[in-house]
């Protein structure tokens, strides 16, 4: 598909026709990435999108036992005294 740079200020945009926006969800802020000589739009996303189902599984599974974890932050402390 082409499109066309339009001046718009003192910068330029790019005219997104309405069913690519709602393909690929696009909404007010985009992340703007050049790779490979090529513009790269991509929707931004939530930090941590996605984390909580992960843990919920990981619980699930049995896979959220942190024991092995206990002495290391004490460990490092008397290290850096």
């Amino acid at each position: 598909m082409r499109a066309t740079l339009v001046k718009i200020g003192n910068s330029h945009g790019v005219r997104i026709p309405k069913p690519i926006i709602e393909q690929l969800g696009l909404g007010a802020d985009l992340l703007l990435e050049v790779r490979d000589g090529a513009l790269v739009i991509r929707p931004t996303t939530a930090p941590r999108v996605g984390w909580a189902e992960a843990a919920a599984q990981c619980h699930a599974a049995g896979e959220d036992d942190l024991g092995d974890w206990d002495g290391v932050v004490a460990d490092q402390v008397e290290q850096w005294k």
